[in-house]
């Protein structure tokens, strides 16, 4: 009969995730983990499978808490779509800013470290950038629809714009965490939404 595990497994999928995002995949040892995690590896392997495996829960439970939360928070109703994109893009500075380790966003970093030769991985970090890009098309449809954003061009076409922001201020955010810069950045790419 096999013994229940003695640990929480939303706990140790944090510090997995603590320690990828910090180190990246290749950088991060089975033994960096489970020492992290407070597993033995033999428990970390039964529990959750290989490396690979581990990293796409870990990138899953980042997602579902960081990501997927700020999306359902921000379409709550009543809350006016350049709102809710500007909130957006303020909780992304305000995380990007209170970083001192300069960790970035981990699906940035998994799509730039192991995009180009992992399809799993690829597969995932593109999902959830079309699940950003579906909030911003959302969002600035909604706006063009009720007159507050611009509507001289497509929906489609300013989402793919702030998206490309987006990624811009992740990955600005690991060298260069400054506010004003990253301000600068965002601020004619919310001036691009205004209806005139």
């Amino acid at each position: 009969m096999a013994r229940p595990r003695a640990f929480d497994e939303n706990e140790v999928l944090d510090a997995a995730v603590r320690c990828f995002w910090t180190r990246g995949y290749e950088a991060t040892s089975v033994r960096d983990l489970a020492s992290s995690m407070g597993l033995t590896g033999a428990s970390l392997y039964n529990a959750f499978g290989d490396k690979h495996a581990l990293y796409e829960r870990a990138l899953e439970r980042y997602v579902d808490r960081s990501v997927a939360d700020r999306i359902v928070r921000l379409e709550a109703p009543g809350i006016p779509p350049r709102e809710a994109i500007a909130g957006f893009f303020a909780e992304v500075l305000e995380r990007s800013l209170d970083d001192p380790q300069m960790k970035g966003c981990m699906v940035v970093n998994a799509a730039v470290e192991m995009g180009p030769h992992d399809p799993v991985l690829r597969a995932a970090a593109s999902r959830t950038l079309g699940e950003i890009e579906a909030f911003f098309t959302r969002r600035v449809a909604a706006g063009q629809k009720d007159g507050t954003l611009f509507s001289g061009e497509t929906a489609e076409g300013l989402a793919r714009m702030l998206l490309g922001v987006l990624l811009g201020i992740r990955v600005l955010s690991r060298i260069r965490p400054e506010r004003a810069l990253l301000e600068d950045v965002l601020r004619p790419a919310l001036a691009a939404l205004e209806p005139r």
